[in-house]
């Protein structure tokens, strides 16, 4: 640790990658479903917050950078629908890797933890599902 150039080992405990941040989560989210590219994924978010969140590009692709880095989403070699007439082939698709997935689903837990223990705390009422499933 004391100024050692040691490579940093990566951990296989999605725990330990806990709690993930904002943009984090809400990148990992919008790959849930399937692939998709930079300004794909900026949609995504914007639209299933309601436009409440807004990820600019530096934000996104730093983001991106970090979540490849600790294996949490690859490039994909693959297009997802090489016909469709407005994709650009510099577009670069990202889809979750099976670890993503596994930390993903590990904060999902960790936030439903949360919620439940500030229901029975009475932090704020228990409300009806939407009829989105959101």
């Amino acid at each position: 640790m004391g100024g050692e150039d040691v490579p940093e080992e990566r951990s296989s405990d999605p725990g330990d990658l806990l709690p993930l941040t904002p943009v984090a989560l809400n990148v990992l989210l919008a790959l849930a479903d399937g692939e998709r590219h930079g300004y794909g994924i900026m949609l995504e978010v914007r639209e299933r917050t309601g436009g409440r969140v807004r990820l600019g590009p530096g934000t996104l692709y730093g983001a991106i950078k970090r979540l490849k880095e600790g294996g949490m989403i690859e490039e994909s070699g693959e297009r997802p629908d090489p016909g469709e007439a407005l994709d650009d082939e510099r577009r670069r698709y990202y889809r979750l890797t099976g670890f993503g997935g596994e930390v993903l689903a590990a904060e999902v837990e960790r936030l439903d933890g949360l919620v439940r223990a500030a229901r029975r705390k009475g932090a704020f009422p228990v409300s009806k599902p939407s009829p989105e499933g959101a």
